[in-house]
């Protein structure tokens, strides 16, 4: 018999999949440059040419063996020994390569992380907007997802409803910042804030609470502003990271858990997750892919386009009337529908071939994400779509809407 909960899971897919599927299909129709597909935070800059000679390198003289063989089950010992350095030169950190668990990109070490620090039945509380994946990430591990309201002036952390939230049966939070889908990147008080705030629930509840931060968008900062490092401000922190973004390489499958050498059970945390692999069948990321990211870890894509999309498209949502948050960093902003239903707000917008997602599923109803990570000349051929949408659909309904 089919497992029925996987089978009941095909009702509910994801609606970023289902517009980016859509808007395919209606590219087919009628050119996809006509079609404005906000939809999929999929990297639009190519990644770094350091990157590609490397792996052509690798092909012309390595030793097939390495290349092409399985990597041992926590990462290759010479990628996490420079992985440590990189990390320790940058944040101030003292990893060493022990601390490092190489992944198949921030869904496998966060897989991984929420394993290694929960039972069933524990808990993890999450900020909204989150990311909706986010749910069965967690859900499959056997323990309970929590949802903290969002701060909808600020996207910072809602620290009131937070208090309401956590208790003795939260073992994990998990962050993500800069995040997906407000853009917004957590200020160096809120982190501050939140590791106070952990350690007196540590000591109050007499169990370990771990922080898990979700960093895959940590290079797409702007204003020439610096993400603060969660691993700075709290012992047990687990940072998971994915080369998806910064060097453009979704494809590739390739991240890594650091483990802070100051939380419980440092030395023998990638172990653990070496273990948890067996039950997962979720080990040995591509030999390549560690050999060559190694190459490049202190490189990024040319990230600045993400910078000049974002501030286009918030002039001109800024412009229409809408209440948008100014994102700090990522390749996606997060306004306020003109209706309360985004829902029926997006559905109006593909009208105009405008793919926009809603966000009841990022815990935020009432709003919707859009991904600018497209060509920017694709953006400005946009705006004046959007205000025709806009223009067309509400502004006889909101005044100010200009």
């Amino acid at each position: 018999m089919i497992n029925q909960s996987y089978k009941e899971m095909l009702s509910g897919k994801s609606i970023i999949r289902e517009l980016s599927e859509y808007a395919t299909a209606r590219g087919k129709e009628i050119g996809y440059e006509n079609v404005f597909d906000y939809s999929l935070g999929n990297p639009s800059v190519s990644c770094p040419s350091e990157y590609t000679q490397s792996v052509i390198d690798m092909y012309k003289s390595s030793n097939p063996m390495e290349i092409h063989g399985y990597s041992p089950s926590l990462g290759i010992e010479d990628v996490r020994i420079q992985v440590a350095a990189s990390l320790n030169q940058r944040f101030g950190m003292h990893y060493e390569g022990k601390h490092i668990f190489m992944a198949i990109g921030a869904a496998g070490a966060l897989a991984h992380a929420f394993r290694a620090v929960t039972e069933p039945g524990d808990e993890i509380v999450v900020f909204a907007p989150y990311f909706p994946e986010y749910y069965e990430y967690i859900r499959r591990t056997g323990a309970i997802m929590k949802v903290v309201a969002a701060d909808t002036d600020t996207f910072q952390i809602n620290f009131n409803e937070f208090e309401k939230v956590i208790n003795e049966k939260t073992m994990a939070v998990l962050i993500n910042t800069p995040n997906n889908p407000s853009g917004i990147v957590y200020s160096e008080e809120t982190i501050k804030k939140l590791s106070q705030f952990l350690l007196e629930k540590e000591k109050e509840y007499g169990h370990d609470i771990f922080l898990i931060s979700d960093e895959p968008y940590r290079e797409i900062v702007f204003d020439n502003k610096a993400c603060p490092y969660p691993s700075k401000y709290y012992h047990n922190t687990l940072s998971c990271y994915s080369f998806s973004k910064s060097l453009s390489l979704p494809g590739e499958r390739i991240g890594y858990v650091a483990i802070n050498p100051e939380c419980t059970d440092a030395d023998i945390l990638a172990v653990i997750m070496g273990q948890i692999s067996r039950g997962i069948g979720h080990n040995c990321p591509a030999s390549t892919s560690q050999l060559a990211v190694a190459q490049v870890l202190d490189k990024t894509s040319d990230l600045g386009v993400y910078e000049e999309n974002m501030n286009i498209i918030y002039d001109a949502l800024i412009e229409m009337g809408f209440t948008v948050v100014r994102p700090g960093g990522t390749f996606y902003i997060f306004p306020k529908a003109l209706e309360d239903d985004a829902n029926i707000f997006c559905m109006k917008a593909k009208k105009y071939d405008l793919i926009l997602v809603p966000a009841d599923n990022f815990g935020c109803p009432g709003y919707f994400r859009m991904a600018y990570c497209i060509d920017t000349e694709k953006v400005k051929r946009s705006i004046p779509v959007f205000k025709k949408f806009v223009y067309e659909e509400y502004l006889c309904q909101n005044k100010n809407v200009k």
